[in-house]
């Protein structure tokens, strides 16, 4: 990974290039430093924006800094350290300068500005998440701590392009200096400690369980260590290497080294021992994801969300169920309508939003929301008592959760899963991608409910057309179709030349293939210009 660090330092982007500019995506910028999207000079421009941000939104308070383990994450730690020490920004970050999982900088925040009396604090997180090896990204969550919203990022992102183009007036000091300017932080104590605020510890250890987990090379190393330190559970790390070319890392689907906890090409390392555990599971590089895996094998993320309503429903007496006050059930438009039907069947209110969990940060901060997930393996929950943990994803937190279902009900999730498809039908889901054209994609931002004039899909009446969100109001960016049995939703790639195509059947998977059929003819109909 020499190479690319060195290019780190030396390949210089060009801000009158497209593509070599900042662009904020759903979680932050992320680039390669040999393709010159992810160099030092990228991260002096955006950590000069986000001090400015600062300034602008009055956060006097310190940034919590966080990074991952990938080859990348270092360099560009060390450079945003530098300039948040040369504008005089008290920075906390990890007891020994370690790496700082994704939730424990979100949970950092909230409970330094839980005190009202206390300056507002915030954070910058140096991670690509599942990314390849040589990837680098950067994220930045305000003083709610989850990510920051399309306001938030579209100034910082011209505010660092505006930078990049005079990058020798970003202020620096040596790293010796920012280092001696930072103040260490236990960010791993404070979360551990406060893990029964969230998690039924106590029934995870007088369960007895025998958990797995695969930190798959990343921060949840020293949370699971610090885990089986603290609490009288039974935790094997199946993995405590840390590698920056994650060289343990079995190929993706397509042959990459990618470590996404949610495929089963990743995680064949962890399936190959499953039966060792009464449980176990995996997270990503920055731990915000989760992968849960049983006696059945690695569970369908969008199966364990719906298992984790149901349970969160059943067993936290102190979330408010019933008046103005009750608690509402995040999801993202593409994630399976199981959890309509279990939310249905508690009597709660859905809130469905756009892809993107930035949608869930205010209904958890403001604790409206006691859960949050998306079908790619990212969630977070209230506390037992109904208060923010969280405002970001968080894969440790839904890996103890999977623990606690089974030590409380004595079903692993995959055999709670199947309980729920006998009372409420069984789902056929898939997601496929479709050629797109530049024309066909900008179509999509003109759609709205009235560019559908069909009546029926795949043999059922249509029941719905949406182009904004039921929850929030916010433009899906695409188009979702609805019928009794199923639905399909379309949206554009924001990098490729594709759409991406989510549907959903509660027929069949001939139903589901049908569906799909059916919504692909649609959309090459109101698509062509």
């Amino acid at each position: 990974m020499d190479a690319h660090r060195n290019a780190f330092y030396e390949q210089t982007p060009n801000g009158e290039v497209a593509a070599e500019r900042v662009a904020f995506g759903t979680s932050g910028h992320r680039g390669r430093a040999m393709e010159r999207t992810f160099n030092a000079a990228h991260i002096w421009a955006i950590t000069q924006a986000v001090v400015d941000y600062r300034g602008k939104a009055g956060y006097k308070g310190p940034l919590f800094l966080g990074l991952d383990t990938h080859a990348l994450s270092r360099p560009a730690w060390e450079c945003a350290l530098q300039v948040l020490a040369a504008n005089k920004v008290a920075v906390h970050i990890e007891k020994g300068q370690g790496y700082t999982a994704t939730p424990l900088v979100s949970h950092a925040i909230l409970q330094h500005n839980a005190n009202s009396d206390v300056p507002r604090a915030d954070g910058l997180i140096i991670t690509p998440s599942h990314n390849p090896p040589e990837d680098g990204g950067i994220k930045y969550n305000p003083s709610h701590g989850g990510p920051a919203d399309t306001d938030a990022t579209g100034w910082i992102e011209a505010r660092a392009n505006e930078y990049l183009g005079r990058i020798d007036e970003v202020a620096r000091v040596s790293l010796e200096e920012a280092l001696a300017h930072a103040t260490e932080f236990d960010f791993t104590e404070l979360y551990v400690s406060n893990l029964p605020q969230v998690i039924d510890i106590q029934a995870i250890e007088r369960a007895g369980l025998m958990l797995g987990a695969d930190p798959m090379g990343g921060t949840a190393l020293p949370v699971w260590q610090a885990i089986m330190m603290r609490y009288a559970i039974s935790v094997e790390v199946v993995n405590a290497t840390v590698d920056e070319s994650f060289a343990f890392m079995p190929p993706d689907h397509d042959g990459k080294t990618r470590m996404d906890c949610s495929s089963p090409a990743a995680m064949a390392n962890l399936l190959e021992i499953k039966d060792r555990f009464d449980i176990a599971f995996g997270n990503d590089p920055d731990a915000d994801r989760h992968g849960i895996v049983d006696a059945n094998g690695l569970m369908n993320p969008n199966h364990f969300l719906a298992v984790c309503v149901d349970y969160l429903l059943s067993h936290r007496p102190h979330w408010p169920s019933s008046g103005d006050g009750a608690l509402k059930i995040g999801k993202t438009l593409v994630s399976s309508s199981m959890i309509d039907r279990v939310v249905a069947a508690h009597g709660r209110e859905l809130y469905e939003v756009p892809v993107g969990f930035k949608w869930f940060v205010e209904g958890l901060h403001e604790g409206y929301l006691g859960f949050g997930g998306e079908e790619s393996a990212g969630a977070s929950l209230l506390t037992r008592d109904g208060k923010p943990w969280s405002t970001d994803k968080d894969g440790i937190v839904l890996c103890l959760l999977a623990a606690e279902i089974l030590a409380v009900t004595g079903k692993t999730p995959s055999a709670y899963y199947q309980e729920l498809t006998e009372r409420l039908g069984t789902p056929h889901y898939k997601r496929v991608d479709t050629a797109c054209s530049a024309e066909e994609k900008a179509a999509f931002k003109k759609l709205s409910a009235e560019s559908i004039t069909a009546k029926t899909l795949a043999g059922d009446a249509i029941t719905a057309v949406l182009v904004k969100a039921p929850g929030n109001g916010a433009a899906i960016g695409g188009v979702k179709v609805t019928t009794e049995s199923g639905w399909f939703a379309a949206r554009p790639s924001g990098t490729e030349s594709l759409y991406k195509v989510y549907a959903e059947s509660f027929k069949s998977e001939a139903h589901l293939n049908e569906l799909i059929e059916s919504a692909q003819a649609l959309l090459s109909d109101v698509l062509t210009p």
